[in-house]
């Protein structure tokens, strides 16, 4: 019986932590990659160097740009897992400068096509598109932020990209597996 209760207490505490014990990492910086008018910019790449299972992804852009209608914004995993953070179609033209300091979350109350520029706070992804196309990849390997400029006479420059990643403590992972091998273990054991 005792052991039974401990592993029912492994089990609930691992469960239990990785509800609320997530480490977060924050990969990326500055790139001031010019954005020329009509076409491709550069890729910003991070390159991350851990291998951390995902749990959550949200993106930081800053884009200095006279008209951010033209911009169409891409997120590709090491994985190559692309999604469209945001772009428009021809039939919504406004005008308006700048992403300032743009978190894209799946979690966030506002879709970006509710937002104006310049965007500035959290914004889901564009619809249909969802950062958790990335949940459960190994996020080891090199990100890219594609920019496409689709019209002519708006130029601007991507300042700075950033990743936020959370994946589950190794402890959590350890306490699940401890109380699954222990209910393996008592499984097969005979009851006397």
């Amino acid at each position: 019986m005792v052991r039974w209760i401990a592993v029912i207490f492994a089990i609930t505490l691992g469960v239990g932590a990785n509800i609320s014990a997530d480490t977060v990492r924050v990969y990326g910086g500055d790139f001031n990659i010019p954005i020329p008018d009509k076409g491709w910019a550069e890729d910003a790449v991070i390159d991350v160097a851990e291998h951390r299972i995902i749990s959550d992804l949200d993106v930081e852009i800053s884009i200095t740009h006279s008209n951010v209608f033209d911009l169409q914004i891409f997120l590709v995993s090491p994985a190559n897992t692309r999604i469209c953070l945001n772009m428009y179609n021809f039939d919504d033209f406004f005008r308006g400068a700048n992403y300032s300091q743009t978190i894209f979350d799946d979690e966030a109350d506002v879709p970006i096509e509710q937002g104006v520029p310049p965007f500035t706070g959290r914004f889901r992804p564009v619809e249909p598109y969802k950062l958790s196309a990335f949940d459960g990849q190994d996020a080891f390997g090199q990100w890219r932020l594609q920019v496409y400029d689709a019209y002519y006479a708006d130029t601007g420059t991507l300042n700075n990209f950033q990743i936020t990643i959370a994946n589950p403590e190794p402890a959590t992972i350890l306490l699940l597996a401890l109380g699954a091998g222990l209910m393996i273990n008592l499984a097969h054991r005979p009851i006397h």
